[in-house]
């Protein structure tokens, strides 16, 4: 990981009350994309029966990778915002073990990145839920440009 844009992703993440409430951490960046962690936590189940963790704790793992991933672009000049963000639940989360979520911002104009975003536990092919999204950019150059 790049020391200066891990320090900055790590910093993003602390200002976020609901990213430091739920244990998010960051676990890569590389490029275009990012990748954070959540473990598990009976505080933020959904279904007491089953032990599997509510999906709006997914869908903000999510929400907040993509986001990472449109601020650490190299010609991002400011914070972002969600513009838009669909997500597909494919099964629960396993109870008991940590979420991984990765986004990788695949296009951007002056105004907008567009994102794809993947959550899985122990293998990345079994997905818990994937997104799409739109996030607020601010690009430094005039250009529009793909990544």
């Amino acid at each position: 990981m790049a020391t200066d844009r891990a320090k900055m992703a790590t910093q993003f993440m602390k200002v976020l009350p609901f990213s430091s409430a739920l244990g998010m951490e960051l676990v890569s960046i590389d490029g275009t994309a990012a990748e954070i962690s959540m473990p598990y936590d009976p505080a933020i189940v959904g279904d007491p029966d089953t032990g599997i963790v509510h999906g709006g704790a997914v869908s903000a793992l999510l929400d907040t990778v993509c986001g990472i991933a449109v601020f650490l672009q190299p010609d991002s000049d400011v914070p972002t915002a969600t513009i838009d963000l669909r997500i597909d639940y494919m099964r629960p989360a396993e109870p008991g073990k940590t979420i991984h979520a990765r986004a990788e911002v695949y296009h951007t104009t002056r105004s907008v990145a567009f994102l794809r975003a993947q959550a899985w536990t122990d293998d990345r092919n079994r997905l818990v839920a994937t997104g799409t999204g739109a996030f607020t950019f601010s690009k430094t150059s005039a250009s529009d440009s793909t990544s």
